[in-house]
């Protein structure tokens, strides 16, 4: 038999826990990467702990229920193993337990090499799937959680060769809206909804009936109060010894939460070679939904696109509208035939969305203005990844359209590059490469050194030391940001015991407003309390403050203790002097981006005279940064700053101190 092989396969160790009384195929050898042999279950198991395996297959004639134990076994050590069951046992109970266990696949005797390598290659995806998430622990529980969430969903049924239901399960019930003594020998007419197209379930019954393999589609059904629901079908005929069908398995998965006109288009965009699509977006659409009800929402939706091809100009009409929700709507069309029509694209959709400007939304005698702005792809391949990642820029940057191909792939590197940050940063926690450098603030009468600035460094595998800059925006994004600051917080204050002068350490709002945080310092205050009077929090000034009054509670908390607030960065942001006196600091240090280009800038020098005087008046010291020229620090003497930090006076550097 020639059979064409999968280079996926070649990839696998698969794991044959055969009968003894059984010979293999050689075939085996020759698709797999490698293949290790068990002739029962003790040995199977004991070869499963020994290998690394990437596929078990399991011989299924004798030692039912010990077998049935391994598995659970397996997928309790593996959860996400793929595992597939070969038999000569068609057996209703037989087969509902093997789906209940979550097996990936089940073959009958004598076994079809091609179709058993055909459906291994097909759970590539699957493969990669469990492997990713076996290779991070973190998330095993979570993905537990979500295939509980996957089986209690399952809608599993069997039908006999009639087409008679023999058996629902109850989530076939409760999706459908009938009894199981409703269900039971009635056809599964009984659910089928009318506008589902008859080729679909010519082409189900041809392949699982005729062909006898199995079938998997998507079907719109229609439940006992009218209502339509969409689901996910995998229906496989079971044959006899003499391969004739006796009855038909059907699991399937309801996906109606998430199936609009979505998948219609993406279905659409599959059928076309070449295709244009542009995606509508209702501009701050998430400020309707807070000031008006969901009844209106949905209404101005509905209105909007129903009205949307209206606006476009004469010039080329498309044919239909896509409801993406969340003010989302998609416009497709062949490529060519819009080329065909002489149509120059970014003038007709900048008349597009000025006829959308200049129009009002009318509901229920109540006028809407609506503004858009959308994003455009051309071609076939990530088509829609490309439009929808140029709509999110589109959003973000305040723009109105944008030509986004090629913007998938772009977002995929960049998605890539801080994926490599997070686990460079995991592996400098575990290895605790996050140290602090300390950079010394100056006294400008005295020249002495009074204080240092605690500063977080990473340090790479190749030793390299990299500053914020290139890994702190990141760490934001994911689970690690606070555990940099706790192990910022234990350096500072172990260097804090070992110097004499007064020590600054940066904290966000992110840090204070986290629980887990604010109690790491209330510890270490305790821990280092005959230290705490020469400690300075420096706060960032931040308009994106969630919880004020948080804020402002922690801050009174550390002031009693002796310890001092500094405002960081003051000038370059809103700097809104009445939020700022209630945080009452007692030191306001200056941007950099101010105090750089003083010696030239009369406006950068009129900034900080007037921050000098206003922080004199209420009794604050007053700080400045990028302090780089003695040109720069006389400048700042003679406005009467108080301190000096920057490359002048010195570095940053790490103090070999405790």
């Amino acid at each position: 038999m020639n059979i064409k092989y999968s280079k996926f396969a070649k990839r696998l160790t698969l794991l044959f826990i055969k009968e003894e009384t059984h010979s293999y195929d050689e075939w085996l050898v020759d698709s797999f990467g490698s293949l290790v042999l068990a002739y029962n279950v003790e040995d199977g198991l004991a070869k499963f702990n020994q290998n690394y395996i990437d596929l078990v297959l399991i011989e299924l004639e004798n030692n039912y229920e010990e077998k049935f134990k391994l598995i659970e076994e397996i997928r309790k050590k593996r959860p996400f193993i793929i595992i597939l069951i070969l038999s000569k046992d068609t057996k209703y109970e037989t087969l509902i337990k093997n789906i209940e266990l979550g097996t990936d696949g089940y073959f009958t005797h004598p076994i079809d090499n091609q179709e058993f390598l055909t459906k291994v290659n097909n759970l590539e995806e699957r493969y990669q799937i469990g492997e990713e998430y076996e290779n991070n622990k973190e998330n095993i529980n979570l993905l537990k959680q979500y295939q509980d969430i996957a089986d209690k969903s399952s809608i599993i049924s069997k039908t006999d060769i009639a087409g008679k239901i023999t058996y629902a399960n109850d989530n076939f019930c409760r999706v459908s809206g009938y009894t199981k003594n409703e269900l039971l020998g009635k056809n599964h007419n009984i659910i089928r909804h009318p506008d589902t197209p008859k080729e679909i379930f010519k082409e189900l019954w041809d392949t699982v009936k005729v062909e006898k393999k199995q079938w998997n589609g998507i079907v719109r059904n229609l439940n006992k109060s009218g209502e339509s629901y969409y689901v996910k079908s995998m229906i496989s005929p079971i044959l006899n010894q003499e391969g004739e069908v006796v009855e038909y398995i059907a699991l399937r998965q309801n996906i109606s939460s998430i199936l609009s006109d979505k998948k219609h288009f993406l279905d659409k965009i599959e059928s076309n070679i070449l295709s244009l699509l542009i995606l509508v977006h209702i501009e701050e659409f998430e400020m309707l939904e807070k000031f008006y009800n969901l009844t209106t929402i949905d209404k101005i939706e509905k209105m909007f696109g129903f009205k949307l091809l209206s606006y476009l100009p004469q010039d080329y009409k498309f044919e239909n509208v896509y409801n993406l929700d969340n003010g989302k709507y998609a416009l497709l069309t062949d490529l060519d035939h819009f080329m065909k029509a002489g149509v120059q694209i970014d003038a007709y959709l900048k008349e597009f969305v000025n006829n959308v400007k200049q129009s009002i939304l009318d509901i229920e005698g109540i006028e809407y203005d609506i503004n858009i702005s959308l994003s455009y792809a051309m071609g076939k391949h990530m088509l829609y990844e490309d439009a929808k990642a140029g709509l999110d820029e589109v959003i973000d940057k305040n723009m109105i359209i944008c030509h986004s191909n090629d913007f998938s792939i772009r977002h995929q590197k960049e998605a890539k590059k801080n994926l490599d940050v997070i686990k460079m940063v995991k592996i400098a926690l575990d290895s605790y490469n996050i140290i602090s450098y300390f950079q010394p603030i100056i006294n400008n009468k005295t020249k002495e050194i009074e204080k240092y600035e605690s500063l977080v460094r990473l340090v790479d595998e190749n030793g390299r030391v990299l500053t914020p800059y290139e890994f702190l925006s990141v760490s934001k994004k994911g689970i690690y940001y606070n555990k940099i600051t706790d192990r910022v917080l234990e350096n500072s204050f172990k260097m804090l015991k070992a110097i004499t002068t007064k020590l600054s350490i940066n904290l966000s709002t992110i840090d204070i407003e986290k629980e887990a945080t604010r109690d790491k310092i209330y510890q270490l205050l305790d821990q280092y309390k005959d230290d705490r009077k020469r400690l300075i929090f420096e706060l960032l000034e931040d308009e994106n403050i969630k919880d004020f009054d948080n804020i402002i509670s922690f801050i009174k908390t550390v002031k009693a203790q002796g310890v001092s607030i500094a405002i960081d960065d003051f000038g370059a942001g809103y700097s809104n002097f009445e939020r700022l006196l209630k945080f009452e600091p007692d030191i306001l240090k200056i941007d950099g981006s101010i105090i750089k280009n003083i010696v030239h800038d009369e406006y950068s020098r009129n900034v900080v005279e007037t921050i000098v005087t206003f922080a004199k008046k209420q009794n604050i010291q007053t700080v400045a940064e990028f302090v780089e020229t003695k040109e720069i620090f006389d400048y700042l003497k003679e406005l009467g700053v108080d301190y000096s930090q920057g490359y002048y006076f010195g570095k940053p550097e790490e103090l070999k101190l405790y």
